[in-house]
């Protein structure tokens, strides 16, 4: 088991880090595949489908929604018609729920327009990161955030933890391991920005921002690390899905990265783009 973890995890990081430097249809590419992925097991954990195969209609409106929103942003690029794919995919549920009534229920299709925003369109802000402008260098605060933070929280929760902050939906999770994944996440996005973005872009003097915009999105990782977890515990399963070998499905391994790309996206545009 632990080998079979190592070396997804090994393939995982190799894939996120080659696609994230290249970018464009690359990008928009895995993000695409990871977004229907993650929506299928969103809507098959919530019940959305009570069947045990194949797919209803809310979530053949759902998967049809992501390929079109990725589309859309890969071609155009245009927030006005991403709204209108988001607003359109909501539309058509409820006109779906209205024409079949009563073979669908309200949670059914609530859940299947929620699962449409929390893991296809937040994850599509590591896309619009990596193609605005300097995002060859923000982009990669959404991994320090994420990934670095959860490496950081573990290290300092095994060697000092001993506060239980969440008990009852993260037992293994302590108050020392928490600030240890913030400070830690901060640590390395300061050690980031001066060896790497101010040494490539002498002018542009943003350590301290990445440090802030490191920590916030750490923060915020932790958020979705548990809202993922959340909902496992509220459907009482264990893993999302078997997609990853020894990490489960896309929602166990990408739940943290969903909530911090669009938190480093709105504060790089806030906080960078200000300073200039």
């Amino acid at each position: 088991m632990f080998w079979t973890r190592l070396i997804s995890g090994i393939v995982m990081i190799i894939i996120a880090v080659a696609t994230m430097f290249l970018g464009g249809p690359y990008l928009a590419g895995i993000l695409m595949l990871i977004s229907l992925a993650g929506y299928r097991e969103l809507t098959k954990a919530q019940k959305v489908n009570t069947a045990e195969k194949g797919f209803n209609g809310l979530e053949i409106i759902g998967l049809a929604g992501v390929a079109v929103y990725y589309a859309v942003m890969y071609v155009w690029q245009d927030t006005a018609l991403l709204l209108m794919c988001i607003v359109l995919v909501f539309m058509a549920e409820m006109f779906l729920y209205v024409i079949c009534f009563p073979r669908y229920q309200a949670q059914q299709v609530v859940t299947a327009i929620f699962s449409f925003l929390y893991a296809p369109v937040m994850l599509s802000f590591m896309y619009m990161t990596r193609m605005s402008e300097s995002g060859i260098y923000l982009v990669w605060l959404i991994l320090i955030s994420s990934w670095g933070c959860d490496t950081c929280a573990y290290c300092v929760g095994k060697l000092i933890g001993r506060k239980k902050i969440f008990p009852v939906l993260s037992p293994h999770k302590s108050l020392e391991g928490c600030i240890g994944g913030v400070a830690g996440a901060a640590l390395i996005g300061g050690l980031y920005a001066y060896f790497v973005v101010e040494a490539v872009i002498p002018d542009q003097k943003v350590l301290w921002i990445i440090v802030f915009i490191s920590a916030v999105g750490a923060l915020m990782s932790m958020v979705g690390d548990l809202a993922a977890s959340a909902i496992k515990r509220n459907y009482e399963i264990k893993d999302y899905g078997k997609i990853l070998p020894g990490h489960g499905g896309i929602m166990d391994r990408f739940d943290s990265m969903i909530v911090t790309a669009p938190m480093i996206y709105f504060l790089s545009v806030l906080l960078i783009h200000a300073v200039r």
